[in-house]
């Protein structure tokens, strides 16, 4: 039979109601003759409850511990999920990422996969039941529980997909797939039908919440399609898929909020990445000339922000502006519309941070309390 790995995100099992509906949508792939994987986020915001519970304990807590504290969040879901799968008379077993066989390399809380290792799985689905697997967690090669970043459960089901020799993968959120902005900020923003993998990473690292960008990277590597789609469709049937092969769409604007933009005056820039590096943190446009460099640095996911900006101004006297945003189109036609964007921008009587132009995308970093009305006014200019 054919294998469906399906991901369904937090706000997708919210709630026990929520969860019980995505049975029913598992349950009627089974029964449509295919096996099936489920790869399942933590519910609704208790990832970012757990967070909070740690920052109360300790303003930098230690990402051992956190990993250990946040990968229960997606077990607490498998296993429901699982009993209201079989509930439906459905055989189903739920397994944690380590039980899945994810391997991962021995970075915490923001571990890479190096090797999937699917035998249980294989096994369970040659015995007919539906395998659901706890997103964002793998186990290291040195057998310890690691996740895998924010947005790591869409990396765990398409590294299974690719593992599994699936085709293609149904990731389900809130929204039918992909738009050409947040549709919760943007009133005109645009459903885009399809996009290539190279637009989708670009948009992912530049903020997009949809998919993760090592997720993307995963199906591109595998040749796996990917189909973003709402998990409570209301008979659209919208989705957004991303392959290789797309045609050329109108772009898009992603913000991202709580961004930092870190100088350091005199450095010696390897030191400065090699620090990043062990500390699992990937800076954004890092510039290095002579003995100076420059990065942008998404603070939002970086649990322990509060030590690692401390190590950054005292061990490299670094110079930080946080409360930052960047607001980034993204296309086919990004280097002819970055005098657009700064048109923009002089418009609104703002003077970007940072500007930076690449293949695929233009961005500027502005003061966060502006992001919104930049978006806004680079997707009516750019895309709408």
């Amino acid at each position: 039979m054919p294998i469906v790995v399906q991901k369904y995100g937090g706000s997708s099992v919210a709630d026990v109601s929520k969860l019980q509906k995505v049975a029913e949508k598992v349950v009627a792939s089974r029964r449509a003759g295919n096996d099936v994987v489920v790869v399942v986020s933590a519910m609704g915001k208790t990832t970012d409850e757990l967070l909070a519970l740690a920052h109360q304990v300790d303003e930098s807590p230690p990402r051992r511990e956190l990993d250990m504290l946040v990968s229960t969040g997606e077990r607490v879901s498998m296993a429901l999920l699982s009993m209201a799968i079989q509930k439906h008379g459905v055989d189903a077993i739920s397994f944690t990422g380590s039980q899945s066989g994810i391997i991962t390399n021995d970075r915490h809380f923001d571990a890479r996969i190096i090797e999937v290792r699917p035998h249980r799985v294989e096994d369970e689905l040659a015995r007919g039941k539906v395998v659901i697997i706890a997103g964002f967690q793998g186990m290291s090669y040195k057998r310890e529980i690691t996740t895998l970043g924010r947005g790591g459960s869409d990396t765990t089901a398409l590294a299974m997909a690719a593992a599994l020799g699936a085709e293609h993968a149904e990731i389900y959120s809130d929204v039918d797939g992909v738009y050409s902005a947040d549709p919760r900020k943007v009133a005109d923003a645009q459903h885009l039908p399809e996009l290539t993998y190279d637009e989708m990473q670009a948009m992912a690292e530049a903020g997009a919440k949809v998919l993760h960008a090592q997720a993307v990277e995963a199906a591109r590597q595998a040749r796996i399609r990917i189909h973003a789609r709402s998990t409570f469709d209301q008979g659209t049937r919208r989705e957004t898929v991303v392959s290789e092969n797309a045609a050329e769409g109108p772009g898009a604007v992603v913000g991202l909020p709580s961004l930092a933009l870190v100088r350091l005056p005199d450095c010696e820039p390897s030191a400065v990445l090699g620090f990043l590096r062990e500390s699992s943190v990937r800076p954004r446009a890092f510039i290095a000339q002579g003995r100076s460099a420059s990065f942008e640095l998404g603070t939002g996911t970086v649990p322990d922000w509060s030590g690692i900006r401390d190590t950054l101004t005292t061990r490299f006297q670094a110079e930080i502006d946080e409360g930052l945003g960047s607001a980034t189109f993204v296309g086919r036609a990004a280097g002819h519309k970055s005098e657009a964007m700064l048109q923009v921008l002089d418009e609104l009587g703002i003077v970007p941070r940072h500007t930076r132009v690449e293949a695929l995308s233009a961005g500027v970093v502005v003061d966060g309390d502006r992001l919104d009305e930049v978006v806004g006014g680079l997707h009516a200019r750019l895309v709408g």
